[in-house]
């Protein structure tokens, strides 16, 4: 349950189109939409649009053709939107309610009251008015739920096994008919919001959010406080209406069946699915309600220029250009904005970017559209900056400016559109789903947004060039018509933001500073990446098979038609003995990939566009070389990586750029969430070789080019090579890039001289270990560990995992409101089983949160001596499902069966076999292995402010690897 800010750079929502690691940045110009709202044509509602077109949609949605789904779009008698979806390969039901309401609909005297409402939802109704009942039955039926509330929407969404669907819509249904917002829950989850704001206050893109409302327009309702408080959600003492009637009031004046849109993803027939939803559904309440529209603008018109800089607590430097547009989204079908966007984004040879990375200025940039609010919304260039950049700020805004320039002059090419569109229809033929609870999430915020018969089609949708409304995007972004704002850790502020505590200054009518822009520029010539050949290859299905083993190599090939897309998936593990064997050579090991990844950027941003994706990343063996994307022209960007990777020259100024964000990276560890620093601390203290940010830091100070071509040479010189191809790939084709490969990394290793990463057992009590962080939260993660590695055990503890979730959950967040970061989970290091018990509280010390957790696991052990077969077993099935549930991408079976070959499991049956021991799973066995865990030594990462970070190899340098069975 979270509540969204509306970031200049929104994570979810925004409407990106550049920059780009796994996918064009054409594609996901509106993917998940919840910016603003839109409308069929300019001029007409999206409430008028989906009633003048809701009977024709039902024949009409616009699907992939090989999509081979069945589709059923619904509006039933209540108004309600519903968009069925009958997958038979699915092995999870999903739903999602998305509503036409978010913080923007937040009354004055309460902010926060959307999200505190969406919290309350989950405790109870009327026909299960039980606090925990809704996430009970999803946690015992091995599902998962969860919500978000942002600007203008509130999504809820589950997913759980097949079976018991008709039992969690039940449950979830009445979540928006006969919620029963119990007067004894208002206080503990006010405190539950109060835990999740508190565990945001040092993020910086919320800091800088919030210095940035206020230089926006205070009239535009998303510029307010969004996730609440105890303070904004307290009313006064001689409040005429108590708070649970204004949770109500809220309720009812903006929850109703005519804003609401459901989307469901399941394998059972659409005829099945229509009556599940009319019998739960039916009964929710139109209450004549509509997407509130926004007129006050986001920026007051006499308030530009403006200039704005904020102070960051990482040490990063990050500048943004905002300029105010109209929102683009009511012109989906032809995205005038994301055309702009594509090609100030563009990454390749003369773009922005290649020129202020050669000038070591910057080392990354977006554009994109966000903060929309269905009438206006902030077109955005995003620069992340290197120290030298942040010194000449001028020189990037003229060399932007430029950029812009160089597009009206020259980039209003139809044919430029056309290629984008090209790439698009790509996509959208072989779109290939997520897990049906992406799906139905995405599908059910697209149903709020467009027309219900572009549900799927829109984010793909490119009807034609539209010159004149792209010129009028281009003629907004000016100089005059600029807010920029600067982020970084030497701001010195004049003011304090007053929720996240950003300190910021204001220039009100800043004289931008002229100067010169840098380098010549040029718009991107046609792509040479675009697949021609996008027939399916003559191939079947097939087990994974080794095609070559030399004695420095192995190759494997799986052919995969499953997803009907002409793509293939191939993978290079270059292993090296020392690859981490001291920080010194994992840091290079980093430092080569990272330098591998930056100088082919230029090179390759096109056909990262085409869908020819690849990255190299390091690793404990050593370095992966990933490729992903259409079997048409793979081979040529795999000899193209390989030629860089063994000849390529290494320069200083790209080594430099990667030693910049490396450092960047390491320095700023001790600033992420702390529970990701805990669950960091816990890797680093019980994985050998494993290495902690700060000695990675120490490692990398004195390292140059010179030292990392001496490291290549090294590297490459002393290699095992282990390769998968997954896809739609003969064994003929995959043999012979196969052997090209080998041909040019000349591996002479076995698999044998290249160390494993090991997991260490706690065989003796450790002192509480703490991570590096500079947060004010306190925390506990308690990890027990199994006995050894064999998958007897790992069976017992998943299902002891599955088991414990949701009484942990309610008992230590919901009753004891420890705070918003509560869980308790199976969590396995490698193939070391493992249980973790993490709570994260802005006002519970670590020592009592740990009696807490003490005091949780006694109660457990009488729940498990009382625990019987008819009650294990679903917990038991969900665990099993879990395990076998279907690859829903070629690049999910790919990474699937490399993890399965990096654990030597050469049959590719492991998960099976352990699926077949969670089901002979008993109440005694589980008893047992709990007795076990409870006597074996746990490891304690706890944090309170001011603690000091511990060594942690040194506190863990005489732990054993853990054995592999008794």
């Amino acid at each position: 349950m979270t509540a969204t800010t509306r970031l200049a750079t929104p994570r979810r929502y925004r409407d990106r189109l550049a920059r780009l690691a796994l996918g064009s940045a054409l594609l996901m110009t509106l993917i998940a939409p919840a910016l603003a709202s839109a409308s069929a044509t300019p001029d007409m509602s999206p409430q008028a649009s989906q009633e003048a077109l809701s009977k024709a949609d039902a024949t009409t949605l616009k699907t992939s053709p090989n999509d081979s789904r069945d589709y059923r779009l619904l509006t039933l008698d209540n108004g309600l939107t519903v968009l069925l979806v009958s997958d038979s390969e699915a092995d999870k039901a999903a739903a999602s309610m998305n509503i036409d309401v978010g913080s923007s609909n937040d009354p004055k005297d309460l902010a926060g009251l959307a999200h505190f409402l969406e919290h309350m939802l989950f405790l109870g109704t009327d026909a299960y008015p039980a606090a925990d009942a809704y996430q009970s039955f999803i946690n015992q039926h091995g599902g998962n739920h969860n919500a978000f509330t942002a600007s203008q929407d509130t999504n809820y969404f589950f997913d759980i096994e097949p079976d018991a669907l008709s039992g969690a819509l039940d449950r979830f249904s009445q979540f928006f008919i006969a919620p029963r917002f119990n007067a004894d829950k208002l206080e503990s989850e006010r405190n539950v919001v109060h835990s999740e704001y508190q565990a945001r206050l040092r993020d910086d893109g919320r800091r800088e959010n919030d210095a940035l409302d206020q230089v926006l327009n205070p009239d535009n309702p998303t510029t307010g406080f969004s996730v609440g408080s105890r303070a904004t959600l307290t009313l006064p003492e001689d409040a005429e209406t108590p708070l649970r009637q204004r949770v109500i009031e809220f309720f009812k004046a903006h929850y109703g069946a005519g804003v609401m849109h459901l989307a469901l993803v399941a394998p059972q027939p659409l005829d099945d699915l229509e009556a599940l939803v009319r019998e739960r559904f039916a009964a929710i309440p139109n209450r004549g309600l509509s997407r509130a529209k926004v007129d006050a603008p986001l920026v007051r018109p006499d308030s530009l220029p403006l200039s704005l800089e904020v102070a960051s607590l990482r040490d990063e430097r990050q500048l943004r250009f905002y300029f105010p547009v109209p929102d683009p989204e009511p012109f989906y079908a032809t995205k005038p904005a994301s055309y702009i966007a594509n090609l100030l984004g563009h990454e390749g040879q003369g773009s922005l970017l290649e020129q202020l990375r050669e000038a070591g200025l910057a080392d990354g940039l977006s554009a994109g559209v966000g903060r929309g609010d269905g009438t206006h919304a902030l077109f955005t260039v995003g620069i992340s900056l290197t120290p030298e950049g942040a010194r000449q700020i001028p020189r990037i805004q003229e060399s932007l400016f430029a950029a812009i320039d160089r597009i009206r002059q020259q980039g209003l090419d139809p044919w430029r559109y056309q290629e984008q569109a090209r790439l698009a229809e790509q996509e959208f033929r072989f779109q290939q789903h997520g897990d049906p609870q992406h799906d139905a999430t995405r599908l059910a915020m697209n149903l709020a947004h467009y027309p219900s018969r572009d549900a799927q089609f829109a984010p793909y949708r490119m009807d034609g060039f539209d010159e004149a409304r792209t010129k009028d995007y281009l003629a907004a972004l000016t100089p005059d018509n600029l807010l920029r704002v600067y982020r970084a850790p030497d701001v010195e502020g004049t003011a304090t933001s007053p929720w996240f505590d950003a300190p910021y200054r204001i220039d009100q009518a800043p004289d931008w500073a002229s100067a010169s822009p840098i380098g010549e520029l040029s718009l991107p010539e046609p792509n040479p990446y675009i697949a021609k050949d996008l027939s399916l290859g003559d191939v079947e299905n097939a087990a994974p098979k080794r095609l070559l083993k030399t004695q420095g190599a192995e190759v494997w090939h799986q052919a995969n038609v499953d997803f009907d897309t002409p793509k293939v998936e191939w993978r290079f593990s270059l292993q090296h003995p020392a690859a981490a064997a001291n920080a010194r050579d994992a840091a290079l090991t980093r430092l080569l990939a990272g330098w591998l990844n930056d100088s082919l950027n230029e090179t390759l941003y096109p056909a990262r566009l085409a869908g020819h994706q690849f990255n190299a990343y390091a690793h404990a063996r050593g370095m992966t070389l990933a490729f992903s994307g259409w079997r048409d022209r793979q081979p040529r960007l795999i000899e193209r990586v390989l030629t860089q990777l063994t000849q390529g020259e290494i320069t200083e100024d790209s080594v430099e750029r990667v030693h910049h964000q490396l450092e960047r990276e390491w320095r700023n560890a001790p600033e992420a969430a702390l529970y990701q620093q805990a669950n960091r601390a816990l890797g680093e203290a019980l994985l050998r070789p494993q290495w902690p940010a700060a000695t990675l830091l120490d490692a990398i100070d004195d390292l140059d080019a010179e030292a990392l071509r001496d490291y290549r040479d090294s590297y490459l010189g002393a290699l095992h090579l282990e390769a998968m191809a997954v896809g739609d790939l003969s064994a003929e084709t995959a043999r012979a890039t196969g052997e090209s490969v080998i041909t040019i990394l000349a591996p002479t290793l076995d698999a044998k001289a290249v160390p494993d990463l090991e997991p260490l057992d706690i065989s003796s009590a450790l002192p509480n270990l703490h991570p590096h962080s500079t947060r004010q939260d306190s925390l506990v993660l308690r990890y027990l560990q199994g006995q050894n590695r064999s998958l007897d055990e790992q069976a017992r503890l998943a299902v002891l995992g599955q088991l414990i979730s949701t009484p942990f959950y309610t008992r230590l967040r919901t009753e004891q409101q420890l705070g918003y970061i509560v869980s308790a989970s199976y969590m396995p290091l490698l193939e070391a089983p493992g249980m973790s018990l993490l709570v994260q509280s802005p006002d519970t010390d670590s020592e009592m949160i740990g009696q807490r957790i003490t005091a949780f696991l006694d109660e457990f052990d009488q729940t498990l001596a009382d625990l019987d077969d008819a009650t294990l077993a679903p917990y038991r099935q969900a665990v099993h499902d879990s395990l076998l549930e279907r690859d829903t991408s070629l690049g999910a079976l790919a990474n699937r069966q490399w993890q399965a070959l990096a654990r030597d499991d050469i049959g590719f049956d492991q998960r099976e076999r352990l699926a077949e021991r969670v089901s002979a799973i008993t109440p005694a066995a589980l008893r047992e292995a709990w007795a076990e865990l409870r006597k074996a030594p746990a490891a304690n990462i706890t944090f309170d402010p001011g603690d000091s970070p511990s060594d942690l190899l040194a506190l863990t340098a005489d732990l054993r690897p853990l054995p592999d069975a008794n």
